[in-house]
This record gives C-alpha cells, structure tokens and sequence, in this order.
C-alpha cells in the first residue's frame, strides 16, 4: 500500500517517515511488507490509510496547483480531509486514528457485531425494515453508511442485522450482503469507542480548515475548527451521510471530484450518485503523474 509513490516522490516518502516517528513503529515497513493479517487489522489499517492517502496528495500537490473548494472523505477518510484543509495536524492525526481503530474495534465483543449492504433499495426502505427489526428484537440495528440512492450499509448486533437484511430484500431491495468487518462500525453499539475517542480528540489541537469540510454528521460544510471534535466523536456512532455530502457539493457548484487514496471505491459511490460529475483518482504513482500533468494544462 503506497509503495510505489514512496519510491517516486520525497514528498509522499516524508509522509511515511512522519507517520513511523509520530506511531513510534514502522508503520511503512507494515504496509509495504505486512504480514497482511496484521495489516488489516482496524488500528493499524486506519493509520496505513490515512498515511497513504495523504502521501499521495502530497505527491500530487508537488506536481500541480490542487486548490479545491471543499474537502470530504468517508469515515475513516474525513481525517484524511481535515489534514488536506490544515485543521489537523498529520502527526496529530496518525496517533489518533490508530487510537480510534483500537477502540472501535475494543467495542463490541467479536462475533456480536455485523454490517450488511443493502444493494437496490432506497434509503427509507432500508431504514424502515431496520426500524421494524430492532423493535421486534430489541437489538441494535440501523443504517450506518448512506452511501448512494441504491447502496446503504447497516450495522448492528448480528441476528439483527441478519434479520433486516432479509426484511429489506422482502420489502423490495435486490440484496443483502454482509461485510467482512471486524465490528458494526457507525451505530449506536460503538458508543464505548466514541467516549474514549472524546477523551484523546481533547488532546489535539483543531485548527479553522483553509478549506470548507463537508462533515459525515451533518453533510453541509464546516469552517470551525472548534466543532470538530464534537463532530468526529459523533461520527463514530452516526450513519456516514455520504449521499448527501456529494449532493449538497453539487448543490454549491461542484462539478468535479478527486479522490486521492487507495482504491477507486468512492468514484465508483460518486458515479451512482450523479453521472454529471467529472471524476478522477489519485490511488498511485501512474495516476498521480497523470492526474497532474492534466491539472497542469487545465484539464
């Protein structure tokens, strides 16, 4: 994960030294030699993410002019654009998602807890059918991932998740499938990780983003650096409102989008949500020299 960028660019390769002296272990020696089973694990996957996402955007400002009008990410990846808007602080934030993975995943015991996408299904089916199974059961279930009009992840205790997988699908969504997560991430059974997260979010300084963030909780922008960790902290806990955050972009003008980090995941979300947007990537060495040589000539 990241290799190649860290072998093509000093910038990206200083963001992984930094990473490995704020964590106090390699963390680049764990990406790129694993083992891989100790690399998925949460607490050292979110700072391997967040450490590759941001030396990717860091090679890629070094080759072009990025000056964008807002900032977002998804979970894991509103760190990653808080960094990006310079209201944190990437020493500050490498500690702290690996404290916040731990924690999440200290959370509920394994086994417990699941998550499921529910694929062809709007948003209010899928609520309905988890509303109309945790009030049978009595157990934990809800939307945890809003993340296009026909994808919406749902986490909670496992037979309840289970469950509303199958009253979805009765009520007129395509599939249920589960997640292979290690904890039901973004509902109300992570609260013992937001209240420890709370206590660590204290102890980092927040600064005003230069660039508006578009939050999980709320989908709208945010200038304040003071809200943030009341933000990040609910955001362990509240459903990722990644539908509307795209919508409320476009709503203000937007009409392209890079994601830079590992993967395509988000482009491909993007593309279901409007086809209007203009999408690119920055997931590696090749794409970031070819993203950049574009941005260069006003592509």
């Amino acid at each position: 994960m990241g290799r190649d960028a860290f072998e093509a660019s000093p910038e990206a390769r200083a963001v992984f030294e930094a990473a490995d002296d704020a964590l106090g272990f390699a963390l680049t020696k764990l990406c790129f030699e694993g083992p891989e089973d100790e690399l998925r694990l949460t607490q050292n996957q979110q700072p391997a993410i967040l450490t590759t996402s941001i030396a990717l955007l860091r090679a890629l400002e070094a080759r072009a002019p990025i000056q964008p009008d807002f900032v977002a990410g998804h979970s894991l990846g509103e760190y990653t654009a808080l960094v990006a808007a310079g209201a944190l602080a990437f020493e500050d934030a490498v500690p702290l998602v690996h404290a916040r993975g731990r924690f999440m995943q200290e959370a509920v015991p394994e086994g417990q807890g699941a998550m499921a996408a529910i694929l062809g299904g709007n948003a209010e089916l899928v609520a309905a059918a988890c509303a109309e199974v945790a009030r049978e059961t009595g157990q934990i279930v809800a939307p945890a991932n809003w993340n296009s009009p026909q994808q919406t992840v749902i986490a909670g205790h496992a037979g309840a998740v289970e469950a509303a997988g199958e009253a979805a699908k009765a009520a007129g969504a395509k599939r249920a499938v589960p997640l292979p997560v290690s904890a039901p991430f973004h509902c109300s059974l992570m609260e013992p990780a937001a209240a420890k997260l709370e206590a660590e979010l204290q102890r980092v300084r927040f600064r005003d983003p230069v660039v508006p963030v578009v939050t999980n909780v709320e989908a709208e922008p945010n200038r304040e650096g003071a809200r943030i960790p009341a933000l990040l902290r609910q955001q362990v806990t509240a459903a990722v409102r990644f539908t509307e955050s795209i919508q409320r972009m476009v709503a203000l003008g937007v009409d392209r989008i890079v994601e830079v980090g590992p993967g395509h995941v988000l482009s491909g979300l993007i593309a279901r949500i409007d086809r209007k947007i203009q999408r690119s990537n920055a997931s590696g060495k090749d794409e970031v020299i070819e993203l950049a040589a574009a941005l260069v000539e006003g592509e």
